[in-house]
């Protein structure tokens, strides 16, 4: 093909394109002078210029692109219209003076993976995200305590074991561009009058359900309608609005067990049958996971052996990261819920909590001392696996949305990771036992004090269920 012919080749593929990049550079050039814009409008509207300046894009693009694509994506990310929110994992760095500046950060999984299409929020006013905004001081705090609400597990009491500060329980969270209202108890209650919630997860989602039971207590106190004494299945009936809450602790979502071996079988492909036999007991379904793929585990798939992390048996093995494997457990249990007969109510996806461990790991003197929230600028991490845990959640999410749309399943999105970044003075530490109470307890900084920020998670829940 003679060279000449080109540009009109190029117009003959691109003639939809031609009308785009035109709408395009019109608006780019909106700002620009008068006579400036004219001249650049006679350019464009000429055949033969337009034909080649697409050719000779086409051909920069390739060289400019691959090294400035990362930075360009970000821009257009961090300005457009469109919500790309990847919150880094946290580890706060010593607030000390002479404390050397952090590094740069690695680029974050989004800019080397496919972009995640943008989430639908929790909106409750036009135009108000309520997952993005601040922690302002609320006097009128906390609304509930230890005297009030017998629900409060012990490491989690720290207003019983002695905590010196309690101005960590003076805040609550402001969305961007909106208020969000004070729990309220008996809306929530009139709404789920006659149905049931299950919370199924770790122990972070028991820290949530005894958050919403201490929330509910000024109307009215369950009743302990569980059939086993075991505090990982839990039943609790309220009387009078015929409404159940049920929680179910399965930290891997999936069948795993630690018996034979001192680490964990974990079957990514097999739906853990403690929560999902009851499937068709369920209203709304609340699911969280993550902390508990950092243990040593073993990874299964068919009943075969295919990997494992953390892990010193002396085979060699496929490492599967902790955020791989938890994106797999995800795509199991959604799977089986979009997949089940005995399901239509509403799974709700409770994104990841982060560990505020400062000053060291959690097995290695790491503390969480803080007494007030902190800014966004204080921000720090050592590594980014929370942040490839909370993405990769939230795509297998967007890929079980799409398919529990098409047969009529509601999946909504219970976003808490960003205004829990926030939060490292939140954690119980060592106030989860008695100062002399012989135990062998590393600091508490992933579970929550109760009252405390985890309450908000319920205050975004009513609004979902609204």
């Amino acid at each position: 093909m003679e060279l000449k012919k080109l540009p009109n080749v190029i117009l003959f593929i691109f003639p939809r394109f031609h009308f785009s990049l035109l709408s395009s550079f019109s608006l780019l050039i909106s700002n620009l002078p008068p006579s400036l814009n004219a001249l650049i409008f006679i350019m464009l509207y000429n055949p033969k210029i337009i034909s080649l300046s697409i050719f000779s894009i086409l051909l920069l693009s390739i060289f400019h692109l691959y090294y400035h694509l990362p930075l360009l994506y970000f821009k257009y990310c961090s300005t457009s219209n469109l919500f790309f929110f990847f919150p880094p994992p946290l580890s706060l760095s010593s607030s000390s003076p002479s404390s050397s500046p952090s590094p740069l950060p690695p680029l974050p999984p989004f800019l080397t993976s496919p972009p995640l299409l943008p989430l639908k929020r929790i909106r409750f006013e036009e135009g108000c995200d309520v997952t993005r905004g601040r922690w302002i001081r609320d006097p009128d705090a906390p609304y509930y305590t230890n005297e009030t609400c017998w629900a409060i597990q012990g490491h989690q009491n720290c207003m019983k074991f002695g905590r010196p500060n309690m101005e960590f329980l003076k805040w609550r969270w402001k969305p961007d561009g909106c208020e969000l209202p004070l729990f309220d108890p008996v809306a929530f209650l009139e709404i789920v009058r006659g149905k049931s919630i299950a919370f199924v997860g770790d122990s972070l989602a028991r820290n949530q359900m005894q958050s919403l039971i201490c929330l509910l207590s000024k109307v009215e106190y369950p009743e302990d309608m569980s059939v086993t004494s075991d505090p990982n299945l839990k039943t609790m009936y309220y009387k009078s609005f015929e409404f159940t809450i049920y929680f179910f602790w399965s930290p891997f979502l999936v069948e795993a067990d630690d018996k034979q071996t001192s680490v964990w079988n974990v079957h990514l492909d097999r739906v853990d049958k403690t929560w999902y036999t009851h499937l068709r007991k369920f209203n709304y379904l609340i699911i969280s996971s993550g902390n508990w793929f950092t243990r040593p585990s073993l990874y299964y798939r068919r009943r075969k052996l295919v990997g494992c992390n953390y892990c010193h048996i002396g085979k060699k093995l496929e490492r599967i990261t902790l955020y791989d494997a938890n994106q797999k457990a995800f795509q199991t249990a959604f799977w089986a819920i979009t997949n089940s007969r005995q399901f239509d109510g509403m799974t709700i996806l409770r994104s990841s909590s982060p560990n505020h461990f400062e000053n060291g790991k959690w097995d290695r003197g790491g503390d969480c001392k803080r007494t007030a929230p902190i800014k966004e600028h204080e921000i720090r991490w050592e590594n980014d696996d929370e942040m490839k845990v909370y993405y990769k959640q939230l795509e297998q999410f967007i890929k079980a949305k799409e398919t529990a749309k098409g047969k009529g399943l509601e999946f909504r999105l219970l976003d808490t990771t960003h205004a829990m970044l926030l939060r490292p003075d939140g954690h119980p530490s060592k106030y989860g036992h008695l100062p002399n109470a012989n135990v062998t307890l590393y600091n508490d900084c992933v579970h929550w004090c109760l009252p405390g920020p985890i309450d908000m998670w319920n205050h975004l829940l009513l609004q979902i269920l609204k």
